[in-house]
């Protein structure tokens, strides 16, 4: 019997390696799996709709919602999640030593609307008193001119943002002074070989990501897996079979992190990461499916309204498939 076939974009990552080898297989369906980076996926989907399924960004993902045709509809499963604190980068000249301090500032971010960004303010501005709207944000291309944002956006007027010139990076504007800090998904070259020039606001992040999973409970998302609407409303079956095998190669991921009889990553001490992981965030420290993930999107979506990208707060329930919201049981 024939099976759907469906192209998947998505970067290589242990969770999902398992679908991207073929050891497992989305029931009725030949996925091909196509391995790319983010910020190629995110582009090839958002803008050309390339993909029959893809990796999104969540903020992406939730502009598109709110679109004329909303051509995508999303499955909670969630291939990228990531505490953001290491990454707010500041000039060491630029007088920041505290999150307050960066009022008033230029920051630099390669999209506005990207999902690392929307996490950071929202963090700052919750947790440490720093209004969205209290700084001028500078957008264009981390280490390359000329990035745009991938969607249009309708903002706010108390939301001042400004465009670097055709030859400007942001890595080199940070270390230059340009600009006083970057709020960034990715570490900016500048970081390493600005000799002491660009720093983090929080130097001791882990510590202070730790506190904020301690004091939250919440695990930041980054991206979720979008699939074109059409297909989706012409194959309603399609979200519950990705659902299942993508949290069957999950599982794959999750017993080989228990391995002990042989480093299954290159850092020396993997096994006392994953025993600090589980100690402080359970066994399933990286949870996908809806119920246990409300918290977390609801706090992002509430971010996503206050950065000015959102006309209203979704709510979590309105993200994904209604066949994906509950788990069948025997």
């Amino acid at each position: 019997m024939s099976k759907l076939r469906l192209s998947f974009g998505c970067w290589n990552y242990d969770r999902t390696r398992a679908l991207m080898d073929g050891s497992v297989q989305p029931d009725g369906i030949d996925l091909n799996y196509l391995n790319m980076s983010v910020e190629e996926t995110f582009f090839r989907m958002v803008r050309f709709r390339e993909f029959d399924v893809a990796e999104m960004s969540l903020s992406s993902y939730a502009v598109s919602l709110f679109k004329p045709d909303s051509p995508f509809i999303a499955i909670p499963v969630f291939p990228s999640r990531f505490f953001r604190h290491s990454c707010i980068y500041t000039n060491a000249a630029a007088g920041i030593r505290e999150p307050k301090d960066l009022i008033g500032k230029r920051i630099g971010t390669p999209e506005y609307q990207m999902t690392a960004p929307v996490w950071i303010r929202g963090i700052l501005s919750e947790h440490y008193g720093v209004p969205v709207d209290s700084v001028t944000y500078v957008t264009g291309g981390e280490e390359s001119p000329n990035r745009v944002e991938k969607q249009s956006l309708d903002l706010p007027d108390n939301i001042r943002i400004e465009r670097i010139g055709p030859t400007q990076t942001l890595a080199q504007m940070l270390l230059d002074g340009e600009i006083d800090a970057l709020h960034t998904a990715r570490k900016p070259s500048t970081f390493n070989a600005g000799g002491g020039k660009v720093g983090r606001l929080f130097p001791d992040y882990v510590e202070v990501e730790q506190q904020y999973y301690r004091d939250t409970g919440l695990f930041p998302i980054m991206h979720t897996v979008a699939i074109r609407r059409e297909l989706y409303e012409e194959n309603r079956w399609i979200a519950q079979a990705l659902f299942k095998a993508f949290h069957e190669s999950q599982q794959k991921t999750y017993e080989d992190l228990q391995e002990t009889a042989a480093l299954k990553g290159m850092l020396p001490w993997f096994n006392a990461h994953v025993e600090e992981a589980v100690a402080m965030m359970g066994e399933d420290f990286w949870p996908y499916g809806f119920e246990k993930n409300r918290e977390c999107l609801a706090t992002f979506l509430r971010y996503h309204h206050e950065s000015g990208l959102s006309p209203r707060v979704l709510e979590p329930a309105e993200l994904f498939a209604p066949e994906t919201l509950e788990r069948f049981v025997i």
